[in-house]
């Protein structure tokens, strides 16, 4: 079950996050923002002291109750999804969120990029996917 999606831009800024269940404690807006910036602050870190040349850093992180994964685009833009510990193989959720992301907000000639994404179109096909890996 996928819980939550985080987009974190460059910068480390916070610009999408949307829950999928009601089973998650609500953050603050300004929790989230500081979830975002540390989450990119470590990733960077653990990117540096990595024992192999070029790591991408953070790349799974697993929990008593949840895995964090992070997937990282060659422009620096992090998607993080948090996921019950039982899903496995979210490579190709990922893939296809990434689709969705770049049909509805990269080709969006309204949206400025690294800004927090306001996109109907983004929210409704994204929900719609979820909702075929989560079940109704």
């Amino acid at each position: 079950m996928i819980y939550s999606l985080y987009i974190i831009n460059k910068a480390g800024g916070l610009v999408y996050q949307k829950d999928f269940t009601n089973n998650l404690e609500k953050l603050s807006s300004n929790e989230y923002l500081v979830l975002a910036g540390t989450f990119h602050g470590v990733h960077a870190i653990a990117s540096q002291i990595s024992p192999v040349h070029n790591s991408s850093g953070i790349e799974m992180l697993e929990a008593g109750n949840f895995r964090l994964y992070c997937f990282q685009t060659l422009t620096d833009t992090k998607f993080l999804m948090l996921t019950s510990p039982q899903q496995t193989n979210i490579d190709p959720y990922m893939k296809k969120i990434y689709d969705i992301y770049s049909d509805f907000v990269m080709k969006n000639p309204f949206h400025t990029p690294e800004m927090p994404i306001r996109s109907d179109q983004f929210d409704q096909t994204l929900l719609k996917f979820i909702k075929t890996v989560n079940g109704p």
